[in-house]
């Protein structure tokens, strides 16, 4: 049976992966595709799914910008139910012949819509609902053969409905947490709308994956780049079912690990059973990046290095392909839709060269979310300490070392490092999603003893997430962060401050670079 879907039209809108993971969590497949997607390339898609509806995201520009992101004005004509949010709602009343202005008063922020109709999209909400806007601009008056379902104070039209056509317009984000009934909005829409089937069932994808690998791979050989860390441990507990002997897991130790760690990769690559290799690369590493600052650059740097590696094992061992452990979220965040600002390069997507010399690079994970890796995890059998051990970027401590890297910074971050997880982990129950400390290019007056001293500044960040795109700081209690901060102090002589990041993703990153 052919897989429902719903499509998510991307104008670059910060809430956009929330949208598709809203849908996700529902059991519905969602996709993000380019806003200005042809009609040809929905007939191909339509082709492999059954295309239940249409979402237009919300973004940045006014629909008046010189160059504003604009979609096929035809799909408005397809019997495809569509709903757009924020600049969608925008764009949608555009199209149609409505009229949009610049909001006399912007909305940022919670704010109460009055439903007129409680019916279709609105069905089971109150009168009176709270909802979270973010615009600039405004729909002044809806097309011909729309009606008004809702408005705000300062929102006359902040929803609309065509009378003749599955075609809806919201102002305000039913993705985010802060719209009270957002998520019910959204369940009417892609089940009382769409029709939609809940067929989307992560642990059902195990034969899939392991399959498309199969036949992509065929009976040549493979290499599999393994850091220990959720993602490329899946990828290789897939991989190694469907090729075997062929498969062949490389361990890259660029010297920018924590502590223990290669140590702890040698052990996870034994327990799967499979070809194994490590190799140590510290040095080369290092020197490629020994005056870099620039975060991207470092980035950038790291991911051909590694590219170049892997090329040079798979010409000793004979192998054709490449098999990463990429998930949906580095995509996203490293740019992969037209309209999507680079948040910051993943190595293994970003940052890697144009070219590459494998007959091919296989992404058996790359549709996936972080808590949807998890529970392919599940099926596949790997350990708990596997499946929910802290994410770790690829480029390792050199994006937490604000600046250059150097050996004596390396040790510095990776002993604070260490203080920090012990202490998150022999004192909390529930881990959080991430805990980590970033050595800071600041540095900081002090006293020791009756002397003055002077030396690094450590920032903790621990954080909580489901997903990884969007995060929270992690409200720890006092006592345990005056012990981590006692001890870095302590025992890292060349630190004399230790600070806390409380600042949430949006607007910051969950990494500092």
């Amino acid at each position: 049976m052919v897989q429902d879907i719903i499509l998510i039209l991307d104008f670059g809108g910060q809430y956009c992966h929330l949208i598709s993971r809203r849908i996700r969590e529902n059991n519905v497949r969602s996709e993000i595709v380019p806003h200005d997607i042809s009609l040809k390339d929905l007939q191909e898609l339509s082709l492999k799914f059954n295309i239940k509806g249409i979402i237009l995201s919300g973004g940045p520009a006014s629909i008046y910008e010189k160059n504003s992101p604009r979609f096929n004005k035809t799909i408005l004509k397809l019997d495809i139910p569509i709903l757009g949010i924020c600049y969608g709602h925008q764009l949608i009343a555009h199209y149609a012949g409505g009229i949009v202005i610049p909001a006399k008063t912007k909305e940022y922020g919670s704010s109460v819509a009055r439903i007129r109709k409680h019916e279709d999209i609105f069905s089971g909400l109150k009168d009176n609902e709270q909802v979270w806007m973010s615009h600039g601009d405004t729909v002044l008056k809806i097309p011909k053969d729309y009606t008004i379902i809702a408005d705000t104070t300062d929102c006359p039209i902040a929803a609309y409905k065509s009378r003749s056509k599955h075609i809806y317009g919201l102002q305000w984000h039913p993705e985010v947490t802060h719209t009270k009934n957002g998520s019910k909005i959204l369940k009417n829409f892609i089940f009382g709308i769409c029709n939609a089937r809940p067929d989307w069932k992560v642990d059902a994808l195990v034969k899939t994956y392991i399959k498309n690998i199969k036949t992509t791979v065929g009976n040549k050989k493979a290499i599999i780049a393994l850091s220990g860390g959720i993602d490329s441990t899946t990828a290789t507990s897939l991989a190694a079912v469907a090729l075997h002997k062929n498969l062949i897991a490389v361990f890259v130790d660029h010297g920018f690990m924590r502590d223990g760690e290669p140590e702890k990769i040698d052990a996870i690559a034994k327990n799967l059973g499979i070809k194994y290799m490590h190799i140590n690369a510290k040095g080369r590493f290092l020197e490629k990046i020994k005056k870099i600052i620039n975060p991207e650059t470092k980035r950038k740097i790291i991911g051909r290095e590694f590219i170049k590696v892997f090329e040079e094992i798979a010409k000793k061992v004979d192998a054709d392909y490449l098999i990463q452990g990429t998930i949906y979220p580095d995509r996203i965040e490293s740019g992969q839709s037209k309209k999507s600002e680079i948040i910051k390069t993943h190595h293994n997507v970003g940052g890697m060269p144009s070219k590459i010399k494998f007959r091919g690079l296989v992404e058996p994970l790359k549709e996936l979310y972080k808590d949807e890796v998890r529970e392919l995890a599940v099926k596949l059998g790997l350990r708990e300490d596997i499946i929910y051990r802290q994410p770790f970027p690829g480029p390792g401590l050199a994006v937490r070392i604000i600046g250059t890297v150097t050996p004596k910074k390396l040790a510095i971050l990776k002993r604070a490092d260490s203080i920090v997880t012990s202490e998150i982990e022999d004192n909390l129950k529930e881990r959080p999603w991430q805990y980590f400390a970033v050595l800071t290019d600041t540095k900081s007056t002090g006293v020791r003893g009756d002397g003055r001293s002077y030396g690094y500044v450590i920032a903790i960040r621990i954080v909580e997430s489901d997903e990884a795109m969007a995060a929270a700081f992690s409200k720890v209690p006092y006592t345990i962060l005056e012990r981590i901060s006692t001890k870095i102090t302590n025992e890292i002589p060349e630190v004399v401050r230790v600070v806390y990041d409380i600042t949430n993703k949006p607007p910051s990153t969950i990494e500092w670079e």
